[in-house]
């Protein structure tokens, strides 16, 4: 909103001033009067509330006033003014401040707020005129945008509608591109759908109908072998469909479309194209392995999710060549780091081949420091920014070797992989698909305000300005969640959060990312199916693991890699599962039960995560966590009750667990301060364990509160802990109540959570989006530029500063 706006929302707060300048001034000398420059969301609302008990609650809670500080997200506090970040409606914006004097009240631009903000964090003495501000709003001009909220997310739906509609002008160029696009396909450099016979779309139109009555006289079932020589006289060449049935129902689906373009047949006609055959999936951090990582620093769900992703795409790259008559082996690789120190995993293996599927393999690069010589030893998530261009560089040749040409798309992986995967994709010009699992600016409070206090450990400057380059050089992101994108009414989303912030002195973001760009698209992943299954289904439970199991549980031994020897074996156990770090909040889940005498009564507390020695971590965060765990069993004397393993758990024994929880008639809790979707949660309720869940993030779209599990709030764990105690009372006394969340949260999850939808989606998204890329100008060669140039002069120089022991 520019500062010279008058929206309705500012007339109507300032005409509610006029006359109720009480209540007003009353509330924002009680905000400045704070002692903070800036002010969250929940201590604007608090003392909000606090006004409406003192005052007439009723007719202040219908108010202008309540409307603006009901949408406040943050504000910003130096009198004699005070700057409102208001978020009306999901997504929409407005910045206005109020004089605490005079009561007037301003509309003002972002980047007036965020230069406010600065000077609060840097004081006046440091204000500069001259700070980079990115804005990739002009750019967007003219480019499909949608409108509506409810619509965010569901981006590939509408650009078909959008751009379906003027595929063929009135000059042909439609045409002209469409048929050059079909002759241009190809498989593995063989020729597919057309030859030269067809010369241009009048050509098509009748070879399709010669076909379709060639074929009607043939039996469904017929293959190529017996009608290929007669189609490709017409014109045609093999992956139309390996049956007649098939080839004419594609042909179909073409004539439609030139007749008359069609959003949904268009979808379905590409989804059949054989444009996918190799995929190159990347994920440089951490120790990307399948066996003896989950657990380790960096390396926990991203992995299970990458694994299972590849399983999935493979078998449905291969279920669709095979429909369309190819018998063509696809190819997925997956692009991560070898680390010659790999601490008893394959990470410093070259290509390990994936387990459970036909063809699919890791693919390991190294690190090189500026000698080129191989950095052995794990590094940071946070410390590989240095690394990641000649990473790139060299993964990209590689590739090429591995595959024996181009990928057809390229998937990244968190922030190291998206910007990898960019770097990669735009040299290649292929297909680039992002997915962020994290954004870590969501996740560490006024990170970007305060970026130099935490460079030192953290890097957010880099790590910032790589999510801004992949987000905007992806054709398609794909989210776990539509939180993810765009949040709730009342909270924000981690794409959303990256619209406009600041890193004071260094750039000021006025528009970062447009969530409303059809590019977002909400594709939900699920559990191995093979692994995580219902407690109930007995002939599959892996029965062999019983003994090992409750040796884990209910073992009188402790050691370097476990504390505490539960007393009571009756009780139901109360699991969690994650790595150890702040985010993931074990340590605030066992305090919580520490202090709450009713939950300690009723269940067990069962813990796996991290590890239990300091002297067996080599990373800072989790140190720091093994610490806190280790006092919390101290001060609430916790030996007795708390079952804590610090070890690497394999899926198939994870699996089983989960199974092992719910025969206890206990629970699954995820305590995290935020997650981003939550496969824990996932795993847990496919193995009909009511699960407990934080309300930050996936959870609460995953979950029916009070149905098919629970949400919980991690800032207020007394109120968390006291939910778990009474659900635990609540089965002791209603028999069927355990029985009635497990059943819902098996429903739940078959409905809304498998990989095989996963799959054919994420299939289909990619077909599309190379289709219009090809078509049109999605390709956004002007944004591009923007980027490379952000890249050139912000990323790479800040990149150089990280130094890294190697």
């Amino acid at each position: 909103m520019k500062s010279s706006d008058t929206s309705e929302v500012v007339q109507r707060l300032r005409d509610y001033l006029v006359s109720h300048r009480q209540e007003g001034f009353h509330l924002l000398h009680h905000y400045a009067g704070m002692g903070k420059p800036l002010l969250l969301r929940s201590e604007i609302q608090d003392a909000f509330r606090e006004l409406c008990q003192q005052c007439d609650g009723d007719e202040l809670a219908g108010s202008p006033l309540a409307r603006v500080i009901s949408g406040t997200q943050d504000a910003a506090v130096q009198p004699p003014w005070i700057y409102l970040a208001v978020r009306p409606y999901v997504a929409r914006w407005e910045y206005l401040r109020i004089h605490l004097d005079t009561m007037s009240v301003e509309a003002v631009a972002v980047q007036e707020y965020l230069r406010f903000k600065e000077r609060l964090v840097n004081g006046h003495a440091h204000d500069n005129p001259w700070t980079l501000e990115i804005d990739l709003d002009p750019f967007a001009r003219g480019f499909p945008r949608l409108q509506e909220a409810r619509s965010i997310g569901r981006g590939v739906e509408f650009l078909n509608r959008h751009l379906s509609s003027g595929l063929f002008d009135a000059l042909g160029r439609g045409d002209r591109r469409l048929l050059n696009w079909l002759k241009e396909l190809r498989c593995r450099d063989q020729k597919m759908l057309l030859n030269e016979q067809i010369g241009d779309i009048s050509a098509l139109r009748r070879a399709l109908r010669y076909a379709d009555d060639y074929l009607a006289g043939h039996p469904q079932d017929a293959g190529w072998e017996e009608v290929g020589r007669a189609l490709r006289s017409l014109g045609f060449e093999r992956g139309w469909g390996r049956s007649v049935g098939i080839m004419r129902e594609t042909m179909s689906l073409l004539t439609d479309i030139l007749e008359a373009p069609d959003p949904g047949t268009l979808e379905r006609f590409l989804s059949r194209m054989p444009m996918v055959v190799s995929i190159a999936i990347i994920s440089p951090h951490g120790y990307f392995g399948q066996a003896n990582v989950l657990g380790r620093p960096d390396t926990g769900g991203q992995v299970v999710y990458i694994l299972d992703q590849v399983r999935a795409l493979e078998a449905e790259m291969w279920s669709r060549l095979h429909a369309q008559g190819l018998d063509v082996e696809p190819q997925v690789i997956i692009v991560t780091r070898l680390i010659p120190d790999s601490n008893g995993t394959t990470c410093d293996q070259r290509l390990e081949p994936v387990a459970g599927t036909r063809n699919a393999r890791i693919l390991r690069v190294p690190f090189r420091n500026p000698a080129g010589e191989v950095i052995p030893h794990w590094i940071s998530r946070f410390e590989i920014w240095p690394f990641l261009e000649g990473f790139a560089l060299e993964a990209e040749k590689e590739l090429l070797a591995e595959l024996g040409g181009r990928p057809d798309v390229i998937i990244g992986n968190y922030s190291d992989g998206n910007l990898v995967a960019s770097l990669i994709a735009h040299r290649l010009r292929v297909t680039q698909c992002n997915i962020a699992h994290a954004l870590e600016k969501t996740k560490y409070l006024y990170s970007d305000l305060y970026w130099k206090d935490n460079e030192p450990q953290y890097h957010f400057a880099c790590q910032f300005t790589a999510d801004l380059i992949a987000m905007n050089t992806a054709d398609f992101i794909i989210t776990s969640t539509y939180q993810e994108i765009a949040g709730t009414r009342h909270s924000i989303g981690q794409y959303e959060s990256h619209m406009s912030f600041t890193l004071p002195d260094l750039y000021r973001v006025v528009n970062g990312i447009d969530v409303f760009d059809p590019k977002f698209n909400i594709v939900s992943p699920g559990a191995d199916a093979y692994v995580y299954f219902s407690y109930a289904e007995s002939s599959r439970r892996l029965v062999h693991l019983k003994d090992e199991l409750e040796t884990l549980i209910y073992g009188e031994t402790t050691g370097s890699n476990s504390r505490g020897v539960l007393q009571e074996h009756g009780k139901p156990l109360l699991f969690t599962m994650a790595r150890l770090d702040r985010i993931k909040n074990i340590a605030g889940l066992t305090e919580w039960y520490g202090c709450n005498a009713r939950l300690r009564e009723q269940a067990n507390l069962l813990v796996v995560a991290g590890h239990v020695d300091t002297d067996e971590s080599g990373d800072d965060e989790e140190r720091e966590q093994i610490g806190r765990m280790h006092a919390l069993f101290d001060r609430h004397s916790l030996d007795g009750q708390v079952r804590w393993l610090g070890i690497h758990m394999e899926k198939p024994m994870a699996g089983e667990l989960y199974r092992y929880v719910a025969d206890t008639r206990g629970a699954f809790v995820q305590p995290a301060l935020f997650e981003a979707f939550g496969l824990t949660v996932i795993e847990a309720m496919s193995s009909g364990l009511p699960t407990f869940a934080t309300c930050y993030g996936g959870p609460l779209e995953i979950i029916e509160n009070g149905i098919s599990g629970f949400h919980i709030d991690p800032n207020h764990g007394d109120s968390a802990a006291e939910r778990m105690a009474q659900f635990f009372e609540r089965c002791r006394t209603d028999e069927g109540y355990w029985k009635r969340i497990s059943m819902a949260a098996l429903e739940r999850v078959e409905a809304r959570y498998t990989w095989t939808h996963y799959a054919s989606r994420m299939m289909t998204l990619s077909k599309i989006y190379g289709f219009w890329k090809y078509m049109t100008n999605l390709e956004r060669d002007e944004t591009r530029r923007y980027i490379e140039m952000f890249y050139t002069l912000q990323f790479r120089p800040l990149a150089s500063t990280i130094h890294h022991g190697s």
